[in-house]
């Protein structure tokens, strides 16, 4: 019998059970890079996914061999979002601007009205997987320790493969010295983080489970089996679904890499609205990897090292120009905008207006 929590083994029976994704709903195609190609320097796999990242900024990737790891990330997450709540508040992340731990459903806002988010999360720091079993960032509850060797390293571990080199080939494309993109985001403590999530069965429809955002970092290497996810392409008013392919992660540059590459790398606004069709009777799980820069590193055009980016500069208006050129630490950008989404901290709709990133210059 087909249970409420869709497990990833069960795309077959979402098929028999007439729960697949409704074909009357319109979706945004997204290109399809195979990882396999990239590993072995195919170049033409190399300009998909350039030409993937510098339009819409989302793509499919196939062949990336994470599967396994994703399915027991959801084992993770569905043992953990099992404890009772006086438990996993033990460990919710706060007020003060870290992403790291629990996150219970209504603690942030969705958008200036203070309308609450849907979701519930666990945050797990890539820094505390790699030093394990020392601790570098913070505590976690037991479900994540028992399975932190079993589960989290290695699917950690394999994100970053596929992500760091994923970046390897935007420095390429960049003409930015070899090894620069990797050494911004590997040479310190970071928010890189494995993020499990948990939007219940049956939300209201039209309301958005998690609100219209830019990511945070950098790359965002993302696993469902529901849709729901929803993007706003350049130049289009209308909000598109992204479809879930069985097999296919969903792959999408943030705001750290649009600054560092001064807008031709582009960080889409997108969005989670309840699954469309009879896929809203079931409980919506989500795994992501986000990669982002040290903690150190200071977001701005890397003008002075690629004559492309510098170009690419130098047609902006001054508007955009100042949008892509904060000059703030990652840090600091990255705790801003977690800061201003709790809901705790809000003292109006300028509170949401803070916890903005790149969508304020959309073009």
């Amino acid at each position: 019998m087909l249970t409420d929590m869709l497990v990833p083994d069960q795309w077959i029976l979402w098929e028999f059970a007439g729960v697949s994704f409704p074909t009357n709903i319109p979706t945004h195609p997204l290109l399809v890079v195979d990882y396999e190609l990239l590993k072995k320097g195919d170049q033409k796999e190399m300009d998909e996914l350039w030409k993937a990242a510098t339009s819409l900024g989302f793509w499919y990737l196939k062949n990336h061999g994470a599967d396994e790891n994703v399915e027991q990330m959801f084992d993770m997450g569905a043992e953990t979002m099992d404890l009772s709540m006086e438990e996993k508040m033990k460990y919710e992340q706060g007020d003060g601007g870290s992403s790291f731990g629990y996150k219970f459903a209504g603690a942030n806002a969705v958008d200036a009205s203070g309308e609450l988010d849907k979701i519930e999360f666990i945050n797990i720091a890539k820094d505390d997987a790699l030093a394990w079993p020392n601790q570098a960032r913070r505590t976690y509850p037991s479900t994540v320790n028992n399975r932190m060797v079993s589960t989290i390293v290695p699917f950690v571990k394999k994100s970053l493969e596929i992500n760091n080199l994923i970046l390897s080939v935007f420095n390429d494309k960049l003409g930015l010295p070899e090894g620069t993109l990797l050494k911004h985001h590997s040479e310190e403590y970071s928010a890189s983080e494995a993020r499990t999530i948990k939007a219940p069965k049956n939300l209201p429809v039209g309301k958005q489970a998690i609100g219209a955002h830019t990511d945070f970092g950098s790359l965002s290497f993302l696993h469902n089996r529901l849709g729901g996810l929803q993007v706003l392409p350049p130049g289009v008013e209308e909000w598109q679904y992204v479809k879930p392919v069985p097999g296919h992660a969903i792959c999408n540059v943030g705001d750290a890499l649009a600054l560092l590459s001064g807008g031709i790398l582009r960080s889409n606004i997108h969005r989670v609205f309840p699954p469309p069709g009879a896929q809203a009777a079931f409980e919506r799980w989500s795994q992501v990897f986000f990669t982002r820069p040290g903690n150190s590193v200071i977001l701005r055009p890397l003008s002075d090292e690629s004559p492309l980016v510098a170009e690419a500069v130098s047609k902006l208006s001054d508007e955009r120009r100042e949008t892509l050129t904060p000059g703030v630490t990652a840090d600091d950008w990255f705790n801003r905008r977690i800061r201003n989404q709790r809901i705790k901290n809000r003292s109006g709709p300028e509170t949401w207006m803070a916890s903005r990133g790149t969508e304020l210059g959309r073009a």
